[in-house]
């Protein structure tokens, strides 16, 4: 299992703090692409309150999402979690963070720095280009519901519209 700083991961990318629930987003996507083609199990933590539509403990395409406690943070977060796993031999957690990465080492879990991780993450996305743009299941689940709304039939999307007559 990779337990991932979901907030150092998303600090390797330029700009993510203009749009904190985006990056969360993307960064979701990204790792569920990840767990599916690694075939891993897949937990992120946050700092902050949790997003409305991802709330503390719910799952995304194979991926577990988690927030801080209130009055806490992500790294107090993922030690509970460490702390309770009965089989950390088979447990990875990604941060940049280098207390977390001691407090963690010291109970037998492996560290991968969160640089590290984005690139993995990015050598993945490059392999796999339909999820280059960033383009979630949410998205495809926006515009089928604004099709469904406008009267377009999933039928007519099989058509080519395209083509003169």
């Amino acid at each position: 299992m990779y337990l991932i700083d979901g907030n150092n991961v998303i600090g390797q990318r330029v700009g993510w703090h203009r749009d904190k629930e985006g990056a969360r987003r993307r960064l979701i996507n990204e790792l569920a692409v990840f767990a599916r083609i690694r075939k891993v199990r897949v937990g992120v933590v946050f700092d902050g309150a949790p997003d409305t539509r991802f709330p503390d403990g719910s799952s995304y395409r194979s991926v577990r999402i988690f927030y801080a406690r209130p009055g806490g943070d992500a790294d107090a977060r993922i030690i509970e979690m460490v702390e309770s796993e009965r089989n950390r031999r088979n447990m990875k957690v990604v941060t940049s963070d280098g207390q977390l990465a001691a407090r963690v080492r010291v109970c037998g879990v492996r560290v991968i720095r969160s640089g590290e991780f984005r690139k993995l993450i990015d050598a993945l996305t490059d392999e796999n280009p339909e999820q280059q743009h960033g383009e979630t299941a949410e998205a495809g689940e926006d515009l089928s519901d604004w099709m469904r709304f406008f009267g377009v039939a999933d039928e007519d999307d099989e058509h080519d519209f395209d083509k003169e007559d």
